[in-house]
């Protein structure tokens, strides 16, 4: 009788372990969808900015070249980036977009042409995907990290090494950018 209890308990911790186990996979796979989610934006994001190189190059061949080494310092985002790597590449957008700001106020006939102003249309509408799915983002790690500090979920959690997720956190720097509306 009690080997059959001893089993019983053993088959019940297995469960929880499975459970649990198998809880924190699918939790880490939301976190990293909305990763995905987040690189894609990012991505279309730089596809404006690219266009906008190219009608740059009609008016300042230089500084289209500068742009484009901006460009190519960038590395592309994925599932599995961190938020230090979009960090990053927040820092190479923005210098980017200035850039290209400080071109169009030396070139008004860039500034006034229509493809520069439906890419800056896009690039606002970007940067507000991308708002949105750090907001997400944010989210999802909020759940994950629960469920990974909580008792006694945290000991799998600790037992097969799933980590605590960063955030997204607002810098000053964020907080008083500009918006085309």
């Amino acid at each position: 009788m009690g080997f059959v209890i001893g089993i019983g308990i053993l088959l019940v911790v297995l469960a929880w372990v499975i459970t649990t186990y198998n809880s924190l996979i699918k939790d880490r796979e939301f976190v990293r969808n909305s990763m995905g989610q987040i690189s894609a934006q990012i991505e279309s994001r730089w596809e404006a900015i690219r266009n906008m190189i190219e009608g740059t190059k009609q008016y300042a061949d230089y500084e289209a070249k500068v742009l484009e080494e901006i460009t190519e310092k960038r590395t592309k985002l994925g599932r599995e980036a961190s938020v230090i790597d979009v960090e990053k590449d927040n820092g190479l957008f923005g210098q980017a977009l200035n850039q290209l700001y400080a071109v169009a106020e030396n070139y008004p006939d860039l500034k006034a042409s229509k493809v520069y102003q439906d890419t800056l249309m896009n690039v606002d509408k970007y940067e507000q995907q991308v708002r949105h799915s750090r907001m997400i983002f944010n989210d999802t790690v909020t759940k994950y990290n629960r469920r990974v500090q909580s008792v006694p979920s945290n000991i799998i959690a600790g037992l097969f090494n799933f980590p605590v997720e960063r955030y997204f956190e607002n810098t000053p720097e964020k907080a008083d950018m500009p918006g085309w509306s």
